[in-house]
């Protein structure tokens, strides 16, 4: 590396040679990073930024942990690569490791190299185990951006990337913008429910392989289902024989404060995808959680999928390195802790402070603000709105996760009270500029 990098020059380097996802390429400022550290990055010239994102919602073990950067060398110098038909000792540890974390009735991992592959995996499964087509999943929801895992996707990125057939979608809970009129958490949940129910009943539930359902909607605003939909899903799932497959991917490993998110509601699917905060990003990895029914299913019959990467050595190296030091160092508790205790209340007191605050929600270190400039009309800010936002948090040394009208809080679950109320102090700060 030049001693004559700069984050200009960086950032120049990058425009030039790389294509960009989701994005109009020229119309692209990335910011240029150069190393990290725990919850903070530093850019080419110094300037420390607390990530208030974790990145995509991933590095849940924070920058350079040097126990998975540790796991992860001595994984590359004993075996760096195996074909996923040879057995190997990291991806059978890997795999126990996470068995051991997950709730109670699973019995196999199906490895994927991200969370979109294990969506795609997850609905053949039940294709396959139903002999069913239709897949339900919910308009406001992001499942992925391969060919079934996009056309799952309720968010508008899907509206060109509709090649897959046999997919419908539903409205799910969100009181604030309810689509049912209703009042109340109850009255929210009730209708939600029967909803759904009418969308089954008109698209012949014997056709409907499969409902996918975040456990905690995430890139769509942080929605916490209401108490006992969640419950209401699984029971309508089992009076039509359709599988239940909960997307974990951006909530699971400890994002909520329990190792997996579904744990907040009181519920077990039959299917759970994950990726992300398994190994914090530090190597392309995601997978499927299998139901003993359905592992016992295709124990006589071939399952039509695979991948050249699945269960990569460096991969599985990471996630037992990961799992090890999330265990060792309480890193659930913790986000269970500062979670409650510090960043709830503070962002409810943002509520009542700031009129263009409409709603505050989420679980553990996963919240949402959502930002309006009309209370009672529940107008959104608008993109210009926003990037001012996004500019102050940067200027004051903030790295935040924005979509649409709303702050995403998410730092790394090992963040200390301290550097917690650093990031709040400053949010506190922006909320009063606008």
């Amino acid at each position: 590396m030049s001693t004559q990098d700069t984050n200009q020059s960086i950032a120049q380097a990058d425009l030039d040679y790389v294509f960009h996802s989701w994005s109009v390429q020229n119309q692209l400022k990335p910011l240029a990073f150069k190393t990290g550290k725990g919850c903070t990055l530093w850019d080419f010239e110094g300037k420390a930024y607390l990530d208030f994102s974790s990145q995509l919602i991933n590095t849940n073990v924070g920058h350079q942990h040097p126990k998975v950067i540790a796991g992860i060398i001595e994984q590359v110098q004993e075996l760096a690569t195996i074909a996923p038909a040879h057995a190997n000792k990291a991806r059978g540890l890997a795999a126990q490791k996470i068995l051991e974390v997950a709730p109670a009735g699973f019995k196999k991992i199906f490895f994927t190299n991200a969370g979109a592959d294990a969506v795609e995996n997850a609905i053949r499964m039940a294709r396959n185990y139903t002999g069913r087509r239709k897949v339900l999943s919910a308009y406001r929801s992001y499942h992925g951006n391969t060919g079934t895992a996009i056309a799952a996707t309720g968010d508008p990125r899907r509206f060109s990337n509709e090649y897959a057939h046999d997919h419908v979608h539903y409205f799910g809970p969100y009181l604030y913008r309810s689509e049912f009129w209703a009042e109340s958490e109850e009255q929210e949940c009730e209708r939600a429910l029967q909803h759904l129910r009418r969308i089954i009943e008109c698209e012949n539930p014997k056709e409907i392989a499969c409902i996918l359902i975040e456990s905690l909607p995430g890139t769509v605003g942080i929605l916490v289902p209401p108490k006992g939909y969640m419950q209401g899903v699984r029971k309508i799932c089992d009076e039509f024989g359709i599988v239940m497959i909960m997307d974990e991917v951006m909530v699971g490993f400890g994002r909520t404060g329990k190792w997996f998110a579904l744990e907040n509601f009181d519920v077990t699917p039959d299917l759970i995808t994950f990726a992300k905060g398994v190994n914090s990003g530090y190597v392309p990895a995601g997978g499927v959680l299998i139901s003993e029914a359905i592992n016992t299913y295709f124990d006589d019959k071939p399952f039509p999928g695979g991948l050249t990467y699945s269960g990569h050595p460096l991969a599985m190296g990471s996630i037992v390195a990961t799992i090890d030091a999330m265990k060792e160092e309480g890193m659930v508790e913790n986000a269970a802790k500062i979670g409650a205790e510090i960043l709830a209340p503070a962002l409810q007191k943002f509520a009542e402070k700031y009129q263009v605050v409409g709603e505050v929600r989420g679980l553990g270190l996963f919240w949402a603000i959502e930002l309006v400039s009309d209370r009672q009309k529940k107008t959104k800010f608008t993109a210009q709105e926003m990037n001012k936002v996004k500019q102050l948090c940067l200027d004051k040394g903030l790295l935040p996760f924005l979509a649409e009208n709303r702050i995403h809080v998410a730092p790394p679950l090992i963040i200390s009270q301290e550097e917690m109320e650093r990031g709040l102090a400053i949010l506190d700060e922006v909320l009063a500029g606008l």
